[in-house]
């Protein structure tokens, strides 16, 4: 049984191929409970994002795991076999330490996808589909991620808009828990600021937005996180006053935020700093903001700046990140061949031991018969060493005969090594 990650990222296939193969909670939760009854395959964890589909689990070869997931999701082998990459045992883990430490994400180093493999793991136990050795690798996983988190700048530097937006918002203002942030606007943009501004624990969030609609939705997905007010997009100049933070990115092909509206709020504020971001071309903002006192403008162009040099930042960092990762990787896979030879050692031992109690009830049996105490224990120690070492004698002669010479010639000098040392007198 190996350890197997296969699937399809947004290196190796199409968005139409990956939604072909992807999995909704709901319908993933169904077919793993489904396979928890498979004789062959029924230990394993799906991932699925929108820029992959993996499966990782323990088979006995790669193709059963291939066949599952062209099966599950109606599509001929032949049309994933370009597109599928295939990794096992050690390659498999290092994949996997890869995955949830986001170096093999489409934006290098994102947070976010340790939490979704966390869900995968978490949803493929309460199916019932997880093995506790297939758990460790997973857990081990986490704890690589972690370390590269930790030890590394491979995740500290923004490199998205939203990420760049509130990193910002934590250099400008110490205490996030006091501020109020305003999006003006509640597309997809401006969702990834609120979230990622919710996520630093702002008191309040505020959406002006034209449609009602949207901004509601936008509400909904971060309610549990912040408080959060609807305001009706021509109510935006008469509430900018109560925003510490606002970013801006309406498409609109006017600006929507003037100079005067900017001034008037600064007044209600009594000149309290703001931080003004503007992601819309053409620009929402009336660029001559920038010259009052107390306002941080940046726009487009200023963010992207700091993100190609802080993508920069973690690629080198990343470097760093993958040497750790395989490190880890060896550390793991060296620890379960530590625990499958624990087994045969234990095994080797119970064989010793059962042989022992054999040969020494046949030597009682014979002292208390009345033959010779000392020819008794000459034959028991003559009898019992001749079979303990008949497995290894059968193991050389099969290593002497075997095509590959080094075969024998390491048995050869590792059994010496193990004699040399037995040889050494105490001190």
């Amino acid at each position: 049984m190996s350890f197997f990650a296969l699937g399809v990222n947004h290196q190796t296939a199409s968005v139409e191929l990956r939604e072909q193969i992807a999995f909704n909670p709901e319908r993933l939760r169904d077919l793993l409970v489904q396979q928890s009854n498979h004789q062959n395959l029924n230990d394993m964890v799906v991932v699925s994002t929108c820029n992959r589909t993996e499966v990782y689990a323990m088979a006995e070869n790669a193709d059963m795991v291939l066949d599952w997931l062209a099966q599950k999701n109606g599509i001929d082998v032949k049309q994933l076999l370009n597109h599928v990459y295939r990794y096992e045992n050690a390659q498999a883990v290092t994949h996997l330490m890869r995955v949830a430490s986001g170096l093999d994400s489409l934006m290098l180093g994102e947070p976010q996808i340790m939490g979704q493999v966390k869900t995968a793991l978490n949803l493929a136990k309460e199916s019932d589909v997880v093995s506790p050795n297939l758990n460790r690798i997973f857990e081990y996983a986490f704890y690589a991620a972690k370390r590269v988190r930790s030890e590394t700048a491979v995740g500290s530097h923004a490199v998205s808009m939203g990420y760049a937006v509130a990193q910002l918002a934590l250099q400008v203002f110490s205490q996030p828990e006091k501020l109020t942030v305003m999006v003006v606007a509640a597309g997809e943009m401006n969702s990834l600021v609120a979230k990622h501004l919710a996520e630093t624990g702002v008191a309040k969030v505020l959406i002006c937005n034209r449609s009602r609609e949207r901004a509601e939705n936008l509400a909904q997905e971060i309610a549990h996180r912040v408080e959060v007010e609807i305001i009706p997009f021509n109510e935006l100049a008469e509430n900018l006053h109560r925003a510490d933070v606002i970013s801006s990115c309406t498409g609109s092909l006017h600006q929507v935020i003037s100079f005067n509206d900017v001034k008037t709020a600064l007044k209600k504020r009594r000149y309290q700093q703001m931080l003004m971001v503007d992601l819309a071309v053409p620009r929402d903002i009336e660029p001559k903001v920038e010259t009052l006192d107390g306002v941080y403008l940046y726009g487009v162009d200023d963010l992207q700046t700091v993100i190609d040099e802080n993508l920069a930042q973690r690629r080198q960092a990343a470097v760093e990140a993958e040497v750790m990762v395989n490190q880890l990787a060896t550390q793991l896979i060296t620890q379960q061949k530590v625990n499958q030879a624990g087994s045969t050692i234990h095994a080797y031992r119970q064989y010793g031991e059962s042989l022992r109690e054999t040969e020494l009830k046949l030597a009682l049996e014979r002292v208390q018969s009345g033959e010779n105490a000392e020819n008794v224990m000459k034959d028991f120690a003559h009898r019992l060493t001749n079979k303990l070492l008949h497995p290894t004698s059968i193991l050389l002669r099969e290593a002497a005969q075997a095509e590959d010479p080094s075969y024998f010639e390491e048995m050869k000098e590792t059994l010496s090594d193990i004699y040399s040392k037995q040889r050494k007198p105490k001190r």
